[in-house]
């Protein structure tokens, strides 16, 4: 896994979690601008389809606030990186 994929917090980890990193044999994308901008999404899993549609993240820091949603889709010759799309309520 690359090095810089290893030192990020992984969406959804707890603020307060003793090692918010990757874990060992998981896959992930890293979100790229908007509100979750250097976090890693853990896609470990997902099948070949669902890795090329879009995300939509839950977060708190977006546009809409609690409950609002970060739009992060897979960036075209790179799917490793998601970019951020908008968000949405």
């Amino acid at each position: 896994m690359d090095e810089q994929i290893m030192r990020g917090r992984v969406y959804g980890s707890d603020y307060d979690a003793p090692d918010p990193g990757p874990r060992p044999g998981h896959e992930y994308a890293e979100l790229v601008g908007g509100p979750l901008d250097g976090l890693l999404l853990d896609v470990t899993g997902w099948t070949v389809e669902r890795l090329t549609r879009s995300a939509a993240l839950i977060t708190e820091i977006g546009r809409y606030g609690p409950g609002g949603r970060a739009l992060y889709g897979p960036r075209p010759g790179d799917p490793k990186k998601w970019d951020w799309e908008g968000d949405t309520p």
